[in-house]
């Protein structure tokens, strides 16, 4: 579990795919974020749940399956970039962001990047349709793992706000018009969705 509240950005070190396409492994230099992770904990990479496979001196690896290859944007990930990372939460801390479990629902891309002193406006716009009908004007939503709050919904696209601060700390900062970013739908408007669909299939009586 965690709250779309990014720790920092991370270095990719390699990429390494599977001969066979299905499997890979990606090595990421986490530095100060390192500390205290062991092999087996979960870490938000770009909105992605990945599991810490092995650890050395502030570096460590990631395995993703072919699920997550197709899914998400990190199956095009490589050598150099930039991605988002947040240890996952503990019991007892801050919930600052919102509820975000890592499960990537697609990607979205960045259609427009409009840049003010003070703020930047970015629409997006969503692989798939199904994802829109989750959206909702000032509901939350989690792209590549940073936890935001939905501005406009226009069919299947949307805007949000960045503050300089985010922009800094986050790769948003990085990206431009064309680039894909994961999102992940909040869970509480996926049950409610979910709900209300179940009630309109019961049958009458």
């Amino acid at each position: 579990m965690f709250t779309g509240i990014v720790e920092g950005l991370a270095e990719v070190r390699s990429v390494a795919r599977a001969k066979k396409g299905a499997d890979t492994a990606i090595r990421v230099k986490l530095g100060r974020m390192a500390r205290g992770l062991k092999v087996g904990d979960s870490v938000c990479i770009n909105g992605a749940c990945l599991t810490v496979t092995k650890l050395q001196k502030g570096e460590a690896q990631f395995e993703m399956v072919a699920e997550t290859v197709r899914r998400t944007s990190l199956g095009g990930i490589k050598p150099g970039d930039k991605v988002n990372i947040e240890r996952s939460m503990k019991v007892g801390d801050r919930l600052e962001g919102h509820f975000v479990l890592g499960h990537v629902d697609g990607t979205a891309t960045i259609v427009e990047k409009i840049e003010k002193p003070s703020e930047t406006t970015m629409w997006f716009k969503l692989g798939s349709k199904a994802l829109a009908s989750a959206l909702v004007p000032k509901g939350s939503i989690a792209v590549d793992g940073i936890s935001l709050t939905v501005v406009d919904v226009d069919k299947e696209k949307f805007s949000v706000s960045l503050i300089p601060h985010t922009l800094e700390m986050t790769s948003l900062g990085l990206k431009k018009k064309g680039d894909k970013v994961n999102i992940e739908t909040d869970v509480l408007s996926k049950y409610v969705s979910k709900s209300n669909n179940n009630l309109g299939r019961r049958p009458a009586r």
